[in-house]
């Protein structure tokens, strides 16, 4: 890896589902030469993209785990990791997005604008990723950039600037006009490797100028020295390219490029797009929490003579043991270091130190600030900090979002049951949005997940990576309980049972919190309640929000407030102030009118217009709520909100009603209460014995 970390690129490449992502990265490391043969995502030749290694991906044709590579550029070195589209793998963008400095948002040319495309921006703004936009698949019947580049504006509200405009369309689209340099630009030879360089076509001209112009309208904002320079008609590209890159790092321009990548066209002006508009590593701030002065904000830099500050971000199990990803924020990694895991504490001696390109592994000495590597047999978990002794810098945590499916599993026989527990604990370390537990009153083992595909690809891999076959239950879904109206409680819990008894009186109200899980709120004044018992009074609430009392499903969205009690100097302890919280819960629980939550998913369906109205009845027949229609150039897109419990078997549904040619995506959107008659189906179902629980 060069030194000069001006000259060093960490990029994503982020889409929808199915927009060419893993086309794009292939074509790319074909270019930089880091490969030498293209092959096509899903495999046909029986050999599949190099960044799909997994056999699931292969054979399914999507990106399940983000893959990291390398690759060098017009004197760059770029870092490049490819990540997943389907919305069950979100948390391999975000964590791939955290330690990003820039990505490219793939987009594809018929579609435009798709629901996961709007995740993948959220995400991007979440850890202020500047970007550039590619607009993909140009070749395709309906491919139409111009319309493509509105939905940017119109609905992530980008300032998109076009850089270039195509040449032809569709099965005549041929190449891209450079409006920086004003040349149309060719792609020849067996995987367009040949780029040829001419003057834009007679018929192309004029839409040229008056896109340039717009373009150089819009750069102008970001520098003073081109407004000029425009003014005079004495631009040049130098001005162009400053102008698009001040913006670009500012997060306030999105430059939009485009081309195919299943066709080979156009992809080295991205690449060196890639160079010229997103940032090195010395061009991002980066915050640590230095835990020595009360987690005060640190600001990092990526000198290599600075003391070491690297996060996991990704783990992998191999053959050889586990596989940490690591970001270097600053410092000097060497192989034979001892480094320390602040969440732990411990010393760390690093064994190997290797560069990732997909599944294949280059053993390095030594690596720097800025630089993606990763590490062999170091224990650790998805997002520890490890530095150097000489400071106690904490990197800030990625956002998870909590599992909304859950599923029963078990083993076929005996046997199975160690090699499942071994997938079930490397996944989990893996993968912070796959969760987890043993039931305790039916000792049943039951997974948590994002999705029915998510959790799905998991039962797959034990079995074909662990050798662990497993049945599964029927999914279901991650509901939560909560109170709708505010009610007051005075509660004594008294045992005498002979010797010391215990004694605990608690009195104050409960009241429905509006964002959040749970508050607790001490009003005690006087000290009707010593205050080493305020605790134990807190942790006897905790304790039963784990299981609701209408369903058994968790308890969120709850305020505690306690304002009163007493105390005795004998028998009061902090097990029987826990007992009296846990008590009153009891009492107050069902005066305060609970209701049951639903997770509510964001689905967007599309294909053909002339199925639209079977999409909409699709989602009618689930008790979902339409949210917006559109329609483009013979394609239909339905948002609409729908119920996670009636969204099992839906894409079986929607092949049948659509003739196999409409898609969907859905995701997490809110947590609603369940309509009155499904509130009592489920009561019924679910809500037997709760309340005659001992306590």
């Amino acid at each position: 890896m060069t030194r000069d970390l001006r000259r060093v690129r960490n990029i994503g490449i982020s889409a929808h589902i199915d927009s060419g992502k893993t086309t794009l990265t292939e074509r790319i490391l074909f270019y930089t030469q880091r490969i030498r043969v293209m092959h096509d995502v899903r495999g046909k030749d029986g050999v599949g993209a190099v960044m799909d290694s997994m056999d699931l991906e292969r054979e399914r044709g999507i990106t399940i785990a983000s893959a990291a590579t390398y690759c060098e550029w017009a004197g760059h070195f770029i870092n490049l990791i490819d990540t997943p589209g389907h919305v069950d793998f979100t948390i391999e963008v975000e964590r791939s997005l955290r330690v990003l400095d820039g990505a490219v948002l793939v987009l594809c040319g018929v579609a435009g604008v798709q629901s996961q495309s709007l995740t993948v921006d959220r995400q991007m703004r979440r850890y202020n990723v500047p970007r550039l936009a590619f607009i993909n698949k140009l070749d395709r019947s309906g491919a139409n950039p111009f319309r493509v580049v509105e939905h940017l504006r119109e609905k992530l509200k980008h300032n998109a600037v076009m850089m270039q405009i195509p040449i032809g369309l569709e099965a005549n689209f041929e190449g891209v006009v450079d409006l920086v340099h004003m040349k149309a630009h060719y792609f020849d030879g067996p995987g367009g490797e040949e780029r040829r360089i001419e003057e834009i076509p007679a018929a192309l001209l004029g839409q040229a100028e008056e896109k340039r112009q717009e373009m150089l309208d819009a750069l102008s904002m970001f520098s003073d020295e081109l407004l000029e320079a425009v003014l005079e008609e004495k631009v040049t590209p130098e001005m162009v390219h400053e102008a698009a890159r001040r913006g670009t790092l500012s997060l306030q321009l999105t430059p939009v490029f485009m081309g195919s990548a299943y066709k080979n066209t156009a992809i080295q002006p991205l690449l060196d797009a890639v160079t010229q508009y997103l940032p090195d590593p010395t061009e991002v701030v980066n915050e640590a929490l230095d835990l020595a002065k009360e987690e005060e904000k640190v600001v990092l830099n990526s000198e290599p003579d600075s003391p070491l500050v690297a996060l996991a971000f990704k783990l992998e199990e191999t053959r050889f043991g586990q596989l940490t990803y690591i970001r270097i924020y600053q410092g000097t990694l060497k192989r034979g270091d001892t480094i320390v895991n602040r969440r732990t504490g411990k010393d760390v001696r690093v064994g190997r130190l290797v560069r990732m390109h997909s599944n294949e592994m280059e053993e390095i000495v030594e690596s720097h600030g800025g630089d993606i590597v990763a590490l062999f047999g170091i224990d650790c978990a998805s997002g520890d900090t490890f530095t150097s002794d000489k400071v106690n810098y904490a990197m800030t945590s990625m956002h998870v979002p909590d599992p909304v499916i859950h599923l029963t599993i078990a083993p076929k026989d005996r046997k199975m049951a160690g090699n499942m527990a071994k997938a079930l604990n490397r996944f989990t370390k893996e993968d912070p949005t796959f969760k987890t537990h043993m039931d305790e009153e039916s000792g049943e083992t039951i997974i948590s997940g994002m999705g029915e595909l998510h959790l799905d690809v998991y039962v797959e891999r034990m079995k074909r990576e662990y050798g662990a076959e497993v049945e599964t239950g029927a999914p279901q879904v991650a509901y939560r309980e909560a109170i709708s109206r505010r009610v007051d409680f005075d509660y004594t819990h008294k045992k005498q049972t002979g010797g010391a008894g215990q004694y605990g009186r608690i009195g104050g109200y409960v009241e429905p919190l509006e964002s959040g899980e749970f508050e607790f709120l001490d009003e005690i004044i006087g000290g009707a309640i010593p205050r080493e018992f305020i605790s134990s009074v807190e942790k006897g609430f905790r304790s039963m929000l784990k299981k609701g009392r209408l369903i058994g499903f968790p308890v969120t969205g709850l305020r505690v407030v306690v304002n009163d009690g007493a105390a005795h100097s004998v028998d009061s302890s902090d097990n029987a102030f826990q007992a009296a919280a846990r008590g009153a819960f009891r009492e107050f629980y069902h005066r305060a009118r609970p209701h049951i939550l639903e997770p509510l998913m964001k689905v967007s369906v599309e294909g053909p217009v002339e199925f639209q109205g079977n999409f909409v009845r699709t989602i009618m027949q689930r008790r979902g709520i339409i949210v917006g229609t559109t329609e483009s150039e013979g394609f239909a897109r339905v948002d609409a909100d729908v119920p996670l419990s009636e969204m099992f078997g839906y894409s079986t549904d929607l092949r049948s009603s659509s003739q196999g040619k409409a898609e969907f995506t859905m995701e997490f959107s809110r947590y609603v209460p369940v309509p009155a008659e499904v509130s009592k189906e489920l009561i019924k179902k679910y809500g037997t014995n709760l309340d005659k629980e001992e306590e």
